[in-house]
């Protein structure tokens, strides 16, 4: 399938390699609409890939060994033991993962993109109106553009969504991610090269070393948590998000929600982990409250959706830029396979559409797992953690897992 005009909404890391492959693909004038200006490389917080992932993805095209990364291991997990500097190690596990700054990640894709791609940042789409030949979007500024194919890579709360399945958005898992980068990488156990996760009832928390993007490290982590009934942000804006709390920004944390976190970590933790956390930066903090999004299909007449925008799994499963990635790649070879818009979108949807509903209910067993209904920790070692671990993935499709799909042939 050669010309036609597409446009992409969302210039982040899955529109960057949404139009990638729309222009491998063979698309003839693609336009890429971004409601944030060019600072998204700004954004430093952690990525994982699972080394089988990156070298799926490397191959086709998609993903670099130049780009800063840092190399991981193992995965210790621990609980607090009295004033045990590290705590009590309850359970390792092989983590052959490599760590990235979005930062970055997103810099090498947005360098990918041909100059011939017209990239537009700042630009909000507003209305969506698909027709028999295409898709008109209408913007903020009142400028309405008709084109043959639209890719929604516009995130969670994706307009593109809206308009294929309304009323189908993101459900909140109940619980929130606390999230943070500090320069203080002093002191990582096994030299940095070990990812953490301390565990407490109701909820664990992950750290581990990335790039900082400038030649040095940072300590990234995220804590999951439920938020307290009062205190805890705001309600978010969206009607998909009713009852959720909303994302706070970096240094938007409330006095009430920050002496909430704060408390946890401080009876919780171990004391060098507790301090690593406690010291990082107000102004480099923020929510993330965790979702759930699930589409019927990742396509709808000439309306096709990528990364968040058509499914949203919990970070548990390590692979979220993985899934953006991989959606991409699909729709390059939809794109080299199809004779037709139709063939092309259909094709596509029948290879991404198992794979995001898999992937979605493996992150979901895995939250309830690690977060709403934690095991005792307390009475763990290496032979109950293997188990436990074991017990997340049973009836998961056999090429999904931690660190995502395979794209291997069977």
């Amino acid at each position: 399938m050669r010309g036609g005009s597409v446009a992409v909404v969302g210039g982040s890391i899955a529109g960057c390699a949404a139009a990638l492959a729309a222009s491998r693909g063979g698309a003839g004038r693609i336009t890429v609409f971004e409601r944030a200006d060019d600072r998204l490389r700004d954004r430093g917080v952690g990525i994982g890939l699972h080394d089988d992932r990156y070298e799926e993805l490397r191959s086709a095209g998609y993903l670099a060994p130049e780009i800063p990364w840092a190399p991981l291991t193992e995965r210790v997990w621990s609980t607090r033991d009295g004033e045990a500097e590290h705590g009590r190690v309850v359970g390792v596990q092989p983590f052959p993962f490599r760590a990235y700054n979005w930062g970055s990640l997103w810099s090498e894709l947005r360098r990918r993109v041909p100059d011939d791609v017209s990239y537009r940042t700042g630009v909000t789409v507003t209305g969506v109106e698909p027709d028999a030949d295409g898709v008109t979007l209408r913007l903020a500024d009142g400028y309405e553009e008709h084109f043959d194919v639209v890719i929604g890579a516009d995130g969670y709360r994706s307009v593109i969504r809206e308009a294929m399945f309304p009323g189908v958005g993101a459900a909140y898992a109940g619980y929130i991610g606390w999230r943070g980068t500090s320069p203080d990488v002093t002191g990582l156990p096994s030299d940095g090269h070990s990812a953490h996760n301390i565990v407490f009832p109701g909820g664990h928390c992950m750290a581990y070393r990335i790039p900082d993007g400038t030649g040095g490290h940072r300590l990234n982590w995220i804590l999951y948590t439920t938020p307290p009934p009062a205190g805890g942000p705001a309600p978010g804006p969206s009607t998909a998000d009713r009852g959720a709390p909303g994302s706070v920004p970096p240094g938007g944390l409330s006095p009430e929600l920050t002496a909430h976190l704060r408390a946890l970590v401080t009876e919780h933790f171990p004391p060098y982990w507790a301090d690593k956390l406690l010291r990082t930066p107000a102004e480099s903090t923020f929510i993330q409250p965790i979702y759930d999004v699930e589409v019927p299909h990742y396509t709808s007449g000439r309306m096709a959706l990528v990364g968040d925008a058509a499914t949203v799994t919990r970070p548990h499963i390590g692979a979220g830029s993985v899934k953006a990635l991989q959606d991409a790649n699909a729709l390059e070879a939809a794109w080299a396979a199809g004779s037709s818009w139709k063939e092309v979108l259909e094709r596509y949807d029948a290879e991404r559409g198992p794979v995001g509903s898999a992937m979605v209910a493996l992150a979901r067993g895995m939250g309830a797992a690690q977060v709403e209904n934690t095991p005792d920790w307390s009475a763990m070692g290496q032979a109950e953690f293997d188990a436990w671990w074991q017990g997340q993935n049973k009836g998961s499709d056999r090429r999904s897992g931690f660190g995502g799909h395979s794209i291997k042939p069977r």
